[in-house]
């Protein structure tokens, strides 16, 4: 699958597509911020260039990546998230960034959500695991909100993160976890939900 075939994915609040020239700044913005503490950043012009690359060669080489997030109504660009695996990664990875000042509108749950929905039922994944930083506490509680486990025994990327891992198609077909995942996203699109406490993505 060559990049120029990336599906396009949408959700009630999102597409997702695959990453283009246009989408560049963005992702160069977010890579030299803060924000990208928990995922190598911050980076140097060239380090961002070579990453970006990289995400777009990603799914030459292995037939799946990240995409970008737009919202439906104005197209804006809020994030990635998607599968990864890049040399030395020990499994396949569902990974997510939000945008500097996007989150805390559930974005990153929408999306990840429907990434996995689609990596399960139409690439036939098993399974997957996020490699996550400890002090992300973020993108830990976003994990557990998907249903993932710390996996103590999994193999990580530098020893330095953690392992949660996803629950499988089977444990998500008409369960609970799925039932709760849809609500809490359902709320999200509600012009009057105002969830309260730490932002999270």
């Amino acid at each position: 699958m060559g990049h120029r075939d990336i599906p396009l994915l949408e959700t009630k609040r999102l597409i997702l597509r695959g990453p283009t020239a246009e989408d560049y700044p963005d992702f160069k913005a977010t890579f030299a911020s803060y924000r990208s503490r928990f995922m190598g950043g911050p980076l140097t012009p060239y380090e961002t260039w070579m990453l970006f690359a990289a995400e777009i060669g990603h799914w030459e080489i292995r037939g799946f990546g990240m995409w970008m997030i737009h919202l439906k109504e104005t197209d804006e660009p809020v994030g990635m998230a998607g599968g990864w695996q890049p040399s030395q990664w020990p499994e396949r990875e569902i990974a997510w960034i939000i945008f500097p000042g996007k989150g805390g509108k559930g974005y990153a749950l929408e999306a990840v959500d429907c990434c996995r929905r689609y990596l399960y039922s139409v690439k036939g994944w098993e399974g997957a695991v996020s490699y996550l930083d400890p002090k992300d506490l973020d993108s830990v509680r976003l994990a557990e909100r998907l249903g993932c486990t710390r996996d103590d025994a999994a193999r990580t990327i530098d020893n330095n993160d953690s392992a949660y891992r996803h629950p499988g198609p089977a444990a998500l077909a008409n369960s609970q976890l799925s039932d709760g995942i849809a609500l809490e996203i359902a709320h999200y699109r509600d012009p009057l939900f105002r969830p309260e406490g730490w932002a999270i993505d």
